[in-house]
């Protein structure tokens, strides 16, 4: 039998792959290591200008040496497209600012697609990502932490379609009436705050999939509405404490929701009236434990259960007598309902007995 191999002649055994695939396999190294194949031969130095995803690190290092890094490996790059970019970075003084700004500038102007930026600003010190928000190729934006960051007037992003916002604070304004109006095809919007952002609304006519978490641990200190005007939504994640009302809830097209709210004393009659109204049409329901005790308080006080006529999956948990009491109820008003799914039983002790319902029924 005769073997067949490969002849590479006296070359390694990888050098005479396309640059193209060779490019490839060093974006998916730390750019440090990728950068050091430039000194094996004349040939990688042009194949370390070509991959296409940059991803820089928080170095714990001296900081001129980080700055120094980024910029060579910025530059040996050329022009070359980019497709991804992601930054960890202190930002301690206006240096600092200048090194961001530069970097993110850079990267825009070489049509980048996607983008994971990280600041972590000194006392005192503001951040300046306005590039990221007139970008004409970004798809993919990921914005955080714990920045105070304002949105110029002109944000431009036509192609972006995903958009991942951790922990930043903004005027209200500013995200509803000039960031999300300037992308167009926004499909995915992730908001997760830990500090109070009220009262606030969410408006978009391309968004499909929404999800809001805000750090119930955080506390609240004001009473304050919220409202959604989604109409091509298809998925909801909801994390928030029960609100004093919820004037819009335009959420037409919902297929999916789940909810996991919050009773605080300081809202000690949220009227959940117009949200639970607003997600009437869903075919999936999780209520979380949390949801199904200030909904039943809610129905205590007044709210009338709409008709899930849609309803065919509900997933549903509860620490106390009144939200087993609710699940009763919700399943007189869920006509289609196929499969209900329990959580929390094993902790319960009570006298709640649901009749049978022509449901499958699960455990968990």
């Amino acid at each position: 039998m005769v073997s067949n191999k490969l002849d590479t002649g006296s070359r390694d055994a990888i050098s005479w792959l396309p640059d193209e695939v060779l490019g490839n396999i060093l974006s998916l190294l730390p750019n440090k290591l990728a950068a050091s194949t430039s000194l094996l031969a004349k040939k990688w130095r042009h194949v370390f200008r070509s991959p296409s995803d940059l991803y820089i690190p928080l170095w714990p290092v001296i900081r001129e040496s980080f700055r120094n890094f980024v910029d060579r490996t910025l530059a040996l790059q050329f022009e070359s497209p980019i497709n991804k970019f992601s930054l960890k970075y202190h930002v301690n003084n206006s240096s600092d600012v200048v090194n961001e700004r530069r970097w993110i500038s850079n990267v825009v102007d070489r049509c980048v697609l996607e983008v994971d930026v990280s600041l972590m600003p000194g006392s005192g010190v503001s951040v300046d990502v306005d590039d990221l928000f007139r970008s004409e190729t970004l798809v993919k934006l990921s914005l955080g932490t714990d920045l105070d960051l304002g949105v110029p007037p002109d944000v431009y992003l036509p192609a972006l379609k995903s958009l991942f916002i951790d922990s930043i604070v903004f005027d209200y304004k500013d995200l509803c009436d000039v960031l999300l109006p300037g992308c167009p095809m926004l499909e995915e919007l992730t908001v997760r705050h830990e500090y109070e952002f009220y009262p606030y609304s969410l408006s978009s006519q391309s968004i499909k999939k929404l999800t809001v978490y805000y750090d119930c641990e955080a506390g609240i200190d004001s009473i304050s509405d919220m409202s959604f005007d989604a109409p091509s939504l298809v998925s909801l994640d909801y994390t928030d404490y029960a609100l004093s009302e919820y004037p819009l809830v335009n959420l037409e097209s919902l297929v999916r929701a789940k909810l996991n709210l919050c009773y605080s004393r300081k809202i000690e009659r949220p009227d959940l009236t117009g949200l639970v109204t607003g997600i009437s049409n869903v075919e999936i329901l999780y209520l979380s434990p949390a949801s199904a005790d200030v909904i039943a308080r809610c129905v205590k006080d007044g709210l009338v259960l709409p008709v899930f006529k849609n309803l065919i999956s509900l997933t549903f948990g509860s620490y106390n007598e009144r939200g087993w009491k609710l699940l009763l109820d919700l399943l007189k008003q869920s006509p289609k309902l196929e499969t209900l799914i329990v959580q929390g039983l094993d902790g319960y002790v009570g006298d709640v007995r649901i009749r049978p319902f022509q449901v499958k029924v699960e455990e968990l």
